[in-house]
């Protein structure tokens, strides 16, 4: 007789219970990894979400929200500054590029970004060509990113108009007719559709610099503002110049980028303590599940042991027969896990990155998952063997005499 044969007779004759404990294990399995997936999308769009521009100038306010706002076009801007601060940015020594954003419509619930074009050359570098047709150059024309082209179809020609608010029907301010009309009968052309950058650029349109003085200004003459201006400095301690000069300005914040992104994922990570901490009772509650179910089947185990003894099989048999059935089960529900786990990934990406910008890359084998593996395998051999020891302990020939 094949252990494996005979393993697979037990977990079969006790089919609901074994499925008990797959059942956990393979939903304690597929929650850690999709756990370490958003981790993960963390740590790159923390990592790669400004790209070189170390210093971020705009309104007072909060430091985060600003960082947020401008990288990963996510909540409301702090505010507006006058677009002479962006002259006084590029001319300061330590700054080696500058650019100027502007925000406040959106398309479809996609913000609408006035930037620089210089920004694209800077950021993604020169090997990053248009996917199709070219860079915005006269007021009204527009590129979109892979993401928004991707979901709402669009084409280069393809017009539309955009509505005022950085998400549609949410935080909207209320206009007057004219400025609505003003709105609706300012048109945008789709003149190129950028390549997919794996950041928050993907899920945004992008036109000129002045397409928010355009579209939101009824007074020629008013003093032209601009919502951030991403900083690359010649270098770290130019860095530390650009911000001491600018925090100076009234009205006006420089921050480090860096420190503001990290910032808000240090409170992200405060906030997953709580879901890890659910994810341990699910593994405890996993380990009890293999436990009782291997608890459960000792009385009738005995029996069998106690033969497999009296015919002489040997104890490295024995025992892969009763330890065998905990791994067996925990490696069904592990591999179940992991499968669910890298599905959910997939299946949730669209609407992670949709709200958030953070990429989930569903189908990348993350670091944690080896060790997952090896603890989960570790919990089920622990679990396994105290049953082991009390079937293994049992006389054979007293338990047939009596």
């Amino acid at each position: 007789m094949k252990v494996i044969s005979l393993l697979w007779s037990h977990i079969w004759h006790r089919k609901t219970l074994s499925l008990l404990t797959i059942s956990s294990v393979a939903i304690t399995a597929a929650l850690v990894v999709f756990l370490l997936l958003c981790s993960q999308g963390v740590e790159q769009g923390a990592e790669k979400g400004y790209g070189p521009f170390e210093v971020t100038i705009g309104a007072k306010g909060s430091a985060s929200q600003l960082a947020l706002n401008t990288y990963y076009h996510i909540g409301a801007p702090t505010g507006n500054i006058p677009i002479t601060v962006l002259d006084d940015v590029r001319k300061n020594e330590f700054v080696e590029s500058a650019y100027a954003m502007t925000t406040g419509d959106n398309y479809n619930g996609f913000p609408i970004v006035g930037m620089e074009s210089g920004y694209f050359l800077t950021r993604y570098g020169a090997t990053k060509q248009m996917a199709h047709g070219k860079l915005y150059g006269k007021l009204g024309e527009t590129i979109v990113g892979s993401y928004v082209a991707s979901s709402l179809g669009l084409h280069v020609g393809d017009t539309f108009a955009g509505a005022h608010g950085l998400i549609q029907g949410l935080g909207e301010v209320e206009e007057d007719g004219e400025e609505e009309e003003h709105h609706h009968a300012f048109t945008y052309t789709v003149v190129g559709i950028l390549p997919p950058f794996h950041t928050s650029d993907d899920r945004a349109v992008f036109t000129t610099l002045d397409y928010a003085w355009a579209v939101h200004e009824s007074q020629p003459t008013k003093a032209k503002e601009i919502t951030a201006i991403v900083v690359k400095p010649k270098s770290l301690l130019g860095a530390q110049s650009i911000k001491t000069v600018f925090a100076q300005y009234n009205n006006v914040q420089a921050v480090y980028t860096s420190k503001a992104i990290a910032d808000v994922v240090n409170v992200v990570d405060q906030g997953t303590q709580a879901v890890k901490f659910v994810t341990m009772i699910c593994i405890l509650l996993a380990a009890g599940s293999i436990l009782l179910s291997l608890t459960a089947a000792v009385h009738e185990r005995k029996r069998d042991v106690a033969l497999l003894r009296l015919i002489g099989k040997s104890k490295y048999f024995i025992w892969l027969s009763l330890i065998g059935e905990g791994i067996i089960l925990t490696l069904i529900g592990l591999m179940l896990g992991l499968a669910l786990g890298h599905i959910g990934g997939f299946v949730s990406r669209d609407v992670v990155f949709a709200n958030t910008g953070l990429q989930i890359q569903a189908w990348a084998f993350v670091p944690g998952e080896s060790l997952l593996v090896i603890v989960t395998l570790l919990i089920a051999i622990v679990a396994s063997i105290g049953p082991a020891i009390q079937a293994y302990r049992v006389n054979p020939l007293q338990l047939f005499r009596s």
